[in-house]
């Protein structure tokens, strides 16, 4: 599926101001693949790095013979290993990313130029998720973000119930970025310990609009659910304006809580505050610049 070339220039975009920034790469995600920069735990490379005893299910290969014939013990070689970290980002094609009075869509796609740029200008290998009837990789994710193809905000799924329809397949000790307005009723804290499993580390950046965060004007509106084009006739007043505004803080704090027992980082970006926006997110230590 060929996507919409409005889209692509906030890929484009994305991917040239990324040029600017640096993933900010923790040394728990220096662990993996055989790559270009040491890691701090045991490997495949040529730099001796200790011994320890045998256990079952270590290769035969790393046994020094020597040290059994004078114990009388097996015992193994540890090397340092070299690795490349990664990035996994997360992508939620639901609908309600694109609506037509918001840009968080648009912004979500920079975001994502922005994160895979910097990825690489850390030496990270990077893969892209877009959630959606299950998860499934985008065409392209290994390129750079104005060659990806095939996103589209287009979904009536969320996060959960695609993970029950197909599951992500995750690198163990990468790193995790999920972008999504997270505007679903579930159970925060099951969601992320799902992302953060082999994580390591989880940063979540709720990308909202400006009409999220700043209900209408005063007087009747009409609204449309963009997932199950329900409709709903409203008054909006300061009572009602107040519990919306409690309603989301709620939200929004019931995520960062779920963030914090599992370790994650959590941040609330608004799209058209693009430069507020990107200081947030250096802030929460998952950018930095190049």
């Amino acid at each position: 599926m060929k996507m919409d070339p409005a889209l692509r220039e906030h890929l484009r975009s994305g991917e040239e101001l990324g040029s600017r920034y640096r993933l900010v790469v923790p040394e728990t995600a220096l662990a993996g693949l055989a790559g270009q920069q040491l890691g701090r735990r045991a490997g495949s490379s040529v730099d001796f790095q200790d011994y320890r005893e045998y256990q079952p299910g270590d290769d035969l290969r790393t046994i020094d013979w020597n040290v059994y014939a004078r114990t009388d013990r097996l015992t193994v070689k540890l090397f340092r290993e070299e690795v490349n970290p990664h990035l996994d980002l997360i992508l939620d094609g639901s609908a309600s990313m694109n609506l037509a009075d918001s840009a968080k869509g648009q912004f979500a796609l920079e975001l994502a130029g922005i994160l895979s740029t910097a990825a690489e200008n850390a030496r990270c290998t990077h893969a892209v998720w877009s959630a959606g009837e299950g998860f499934r990789r985008i065409e392209n994710d290994n390129l750079r973000a104005s060659a990806w193809d095939g996103i589209a905000f287009q979904s009536k799924r969320t996060l959960d119930e695609s993970f029950a329809i197909l599951p992500p397949r995750f690198r163990r000790s990468g790193i995790r970025v999920v972008l999504s307005d997270l505007f679903w009723m579930g159970n925060p804290q099951a969601t992320i310990r799902r992302f953060a499993e082999g994580a390591a580390a989880l940063f979540v950046v709720q990308v909202l609009g400006e009409a999220d965060v700043t209900p209408p004007e005063h007087g009747n509106i009409h609204l449309v659910d963009s997932e199950t084009g329900e409709s709903l006739e409203m008054f909006i007043d300061a009572v009602v304006e107040k519990r919306y505004r409690d309603a989301l803080r709620q939200h929004q704090e019931s995520w960062h809580e779920a963030c914090r027992k599992s370790g994650a980082r959590f941040v609330t970006v608004v799209a058209e505050r693009r430069g507020e926006s990107l200081k947030l997110i250096e802030e929460i230590q998952l950018l930095m610049p190049a």
